[in-house]
């Protein structure tokens, strides 16, 4: 070994991070086995390698006994202390055999070990690495299919796609560009190995969070995510600001942050539910988009009856009953959907429920309607002067009011024509004949 090969490990440690003491400890117990395997010795060895100079020598070492069983692990304490007087039993004396022509094999000893430990820490490295990344989100190109799997380069490391991970329908292009979730990083052999997913309900929630910035810095929090990948997925959402409405922070300005996660999931829907501690609530929001008259639920069973319209109950079951699945993954609740008609028929409800929805729902229809009636009163005064500018106020409305705004019109017509002269009416020319309907078509 010379100064050179010292240089380059001191290069190695700056590149890729792996200390020089671990590389010269390892060749140093590299060439003890080169030493015993090409010399045939069964000696005990020890090989020292000098960090500055490269210089590197051999030493036999030996345990001083009283009896000697072993020669060539062993020897007297009184040959020891010929060598030096102050060796006691139990002391290992070091004497130096390093071999003329060793140099030529430690060279290509210490090259092997070192490729070696430099492969073994870089596959160390990408684990530890990895490791801390299982349950996020990390971006690949999509490299190869490998029968089924899908080869997902990361940079460092090539990771596995799984076919059962993979969205139902969904193909991937050489060099394309993806998002996987990182399910499992397992030590192997070969290395890490590093399997990723695109169906995992953590991959719609890692999403959100980078699209999100309030799920990033905590004021709105993702309280639960069901997915059913490829076709629709419901997430609940919760703000800690009351000012602050988590869906509209979620869905973005014109519906830009949601539509950026549909696009990377290649169109699968999402539906963004507010989260409530009330179960009643939070069920009734997880059926989204479908309207809920009334949940009545069994907190002993985690059981809840759903009422919703008649023209409803499609939409709350949804397609082969995925919504409301999903619902009931999202809500932990098992959810019993029944029309309003089913529920009477059945007593599942009372009327009295039934009207006090009824009622409910229109009530709150007048308050928000409230100020839009007052301004339709207001405009129905003031063009009031158009029609009769003689009357009292109040007059004409009540009349026309009462149904006989037509009769009234026509009466004053009949009587106006009796009184004037006919042809006063018509241009010159033209001969009124009065009752109309005895007109003789032949006379027209």
């Amino acid at each position: 070994m010379n100064m050179e090969f010292i240089e380059a490990l001191h290069e190695l440690e700056k590149e890729r991070g792996i200390s020089s003491e671990v590389l010269f400890e390892a060749i140093e117990a590299a060439l003890i086995s080169a030493y015993k395997k090409n010399f045939a010795s069964l000696q005990n060895v020890r090989v020292h390698i000098d960090r500055l100079s490269g210089e590197f020598k051999v030493y036999a070492r030996k345990t001083i006994v009283e009896n000697v069983e072993d020669p060539r692990t062993q020897i007297s304490l009184a040959e020891a202390q010929k060598i030096d007087p102050n060796y006691n039993v139990n002391d290992i004396l070091e004497n130096e055999v390093t071999p003329r022509d060793f140099g030529r094999i430690a060279a290509q000893t210490a090259k092997q070990v070192v490729v070696q430990r430099i492969r073994e820490a870089e596959r160390g490295m990408i684990y530890d690495e990895y490791i801390n990344r299982e349950g996020d989100i990390v971006t690949g190109v999509v490299q190869r299919y490998e029968q089924k799997n899908v080869i997902i380069d990361l940079g460092k490391v090539e990771a596995v796609l799984a076919a059962q991970e993979q969205i139902p329908g969904e193909t991937y292009q050489s060099f394309e560009r993806i998002k996987t979730y990182v399910v499992e990083v397992k030590k192997t052999t070969k290395g890490p190995q590093i399997m990723l997913s695109r169906t995992h309900p953590g991959l719609i929630k890692r999403l959100f969070e980078l699209e999100v910035p309030e799920i990033h810095d905590g004021t709105v929090e993702i309280k639960g995510v069901s997915r059913e990948a490829g076709a629709r997925s419901k997430i609940a959402v919760y703000s800690r600001e009351p000012n602050v409405d988590p869906v509209g922070a979620c869905v973005g300005p014109k519906g830009n942050r949601v539509q950026a996660i549909v696009s990377e999931l290649k169109g699968e829907k999402i539906d963004i539910v507010n989260y409530s501690l009330d179960n009643r609530e939070f069920v009734a929001n997880a059926l989204s988009p479908a309207k809920v008259i009334g949940v009545y639920p069994k907190s002993d069973e985690k059981v809840a009856l759903v009422v919703v319209p008649d023209y409803q109950l499609s939409l709350a079951i949804g397609k082969e009953g995925q919504n409301a699945r999903l619902a009931a993954k999202l809500t932990g609740w098992k959810i019993d959907i029944k029309s309003e008609s089913q529920a009477l028929a059945q007593n599942l409800i009372s009327q009295e429920e039934q009207y006090y929805s009824e009622n409910e729902y229109a009530d709150y229809d007048q308050e928000e309607n409230y100020d839009y009636d007052q301004y339709s009163e207001y405009d129905e005064e003031e063009n009031y002067d158009e029609y009769d500018p003689n009357g009292e106020p109040g007059e004409y409305t009540d009349y026309e009011q009462s149904g006989k705004y037509d009769e009234y019109q026509q009466d004053d017509l009949d009587t106006e024509l009796q009184e004037s002269n006919p042809n006063d009416l018509v241009p010159e020319g033209f001969l009124v004949v009065a009752g109309h309907n005895d007109i003789d078509e032949n006379k027209k």
